[in-house]
């Protein structure tokens, strides 16, 4: 590497560190705030919630990286170009690849780091933070159980006590689950206690009264069209027990955890266990997200030659060159556009996942076409009357 290159590179590697670490702090803090309750609410310490959202930090930089790497690597030869650095390198007889080279560097270097994130540090993290998650909303539902609040047990269950007494017995008990799709359950108790049980904490319930609303289909000889009907069964009881760990989301036979495509690594998305029984929907799913966290981190290198196009591809003046600007950052965000949908689309159909492989490669073997200074592309050519009078009179 010459001294030049060097040069050239210093300024994009602190300049790609400053805003990526920056960028990612910003999106850690606005997804991190959803996780105050945790600690507000529920007791929860702060230790628990800076390692809770940290977890999330590698799925942020694998996202951001690509982008602050087109960002930089625009910004920083868009700036030599103001300053007319490059125009003195052209001058020197250096081609548009040799002044790309550090740029190339540095994509190649953000390429390495987005497939080390992909393969390896998000579905690791991703597994560490849901398993955390389902525990702390499921099997520490002891502590979260406050009295005088409505504590939110999983999205679908919620308790409510008036007050706990010195022995931990809770009085005024208040108890909406919602798991049983279509069927809701409302327990009233006068008192209950928080025990352990096979699949986590219980709460044993005593002298109560459980109200259940049950759809009821027509009968046979109702007219066509007839909607069923609902009915309310109340139940009072001495003593009822309730699992405050089993939910019915995310849970697997047995109230295993069921694990997500974001969480497994390339070999169980490609080839999962068959004892999961991994639902044929889920199978295209993993299929299309293995196949993503392999054609992704090229974005880095496509997005950093777009940017090399660019910014070598014309010439900018401290007042100018707008229009090409926004022509590069327009293209960027066309490209993220349909790296959704082409992801979309391969999850619902596996034979659209070619497109995964389409939206990473094409970008950046066009703009390499369009730094070389597009060739076979036909070109106007100057006519001899018109040459005549672009020269002027001597």
């Amino acid at each position: 590497m010459t001294r030049l290159d060097r040069y050239i590179f210093r300024q994009l590697a602190v300049a790609l560190l400053a805003v990526t670490i920056g960028l990612a702090a910003l999106v850690w803090l606005t997804q991190s705030l959803r996780f105050i309750e945790l600690v507000l609410d529920r007791g929860l310490s702060f230790l628990v919630f800076i390692e809770l959202t940290g977890l999330l930090l590698p799925s942020f930089f694998a996202v951001i990286l690509p982008i602050t790497t087109f960002v930089v690597t625009l910004f920083v030869y868009v700036r030599l170009s103001a300053d007319r650095e490059l125009v003195v390198m052209r001058a020197a007889g250096l081609s548009h690849w040799r002044l790309a080279r550090p740029a190339l560097l540095l994509a190649l270097i953000s390429v390495g780091i987005c497939y080390v994130l992909a393969l390896w540090l998000v579905p690791a993290s991703q597994a560490a933070f849901r398993a955390w998650q389902f525990e702390i909303r499921n099997q520490l539902a002891a502590i979260l159980v406050q009295e005088g609040v409505f504590s939110s047990v999983g999205d679908d269950l919620t308790v409510y006590a008036r007050y706990r007494d010195r022995d931990g017995t809770l009085r005024g008990i208040l108890l909406h689950d919602a798991r049983e799709r279509g069927a809701p359950v409302t327990i009233l108790a006068e008192a209950g206690r928080i025990t352990p049980g096979p699949n986590g904490p219980r709460v044993t319930l005593e002298n109560g009264e459980r109200q259940q609303i049950e759809r009821v289909p027509p009968p046979a000889h109702a007219p066509p069209g007839t909607p069923p009907t609902t009915r309310l069964t109340v139940l009072s009881f001495s003593e009822n027990s309730v699992d405050l760990a089993r939910t019915s989301r995310g849970t697997g036979e047995g109230g295993d955890r069921y694990r997500n495509a974001q969480e497994r690594t390339i070999d169980e998305l490609l080839h999962p266990d068959p004892a999961d029984r991994v639902p044929e929907r889920d199978l295209r799913r993993f299929k299309a997200e293995a196949h993503q966290r392999l054609a992704t981190p090229l974005n880095a290198l496509g997005f950093g030659l777009v940017a090399l196009a660019t910014a070598l591809s014309g010439q900018f003046r401290r007042h100018g060159g707008g229009l090409r600007l926004f022509t590069g950052i327009a293209v960027v965000i066309v490209l993220l556009a349909l790296g959704l949908m082409t992801g979309n689309l391969a999850a619902r159909q596996n034979a659209m996942i070619p497109l995964i492989w389409v939206n990473a490669l094409a970008p950046g073997l066009l703009a390499a076409w369009v730094i070389s200074g597009m060739p076979g592309w036909p070109r106007r050519r100057i006519r001899p009357a018109q040459q005549g009078q672009a020269s002027g009179p001597a």
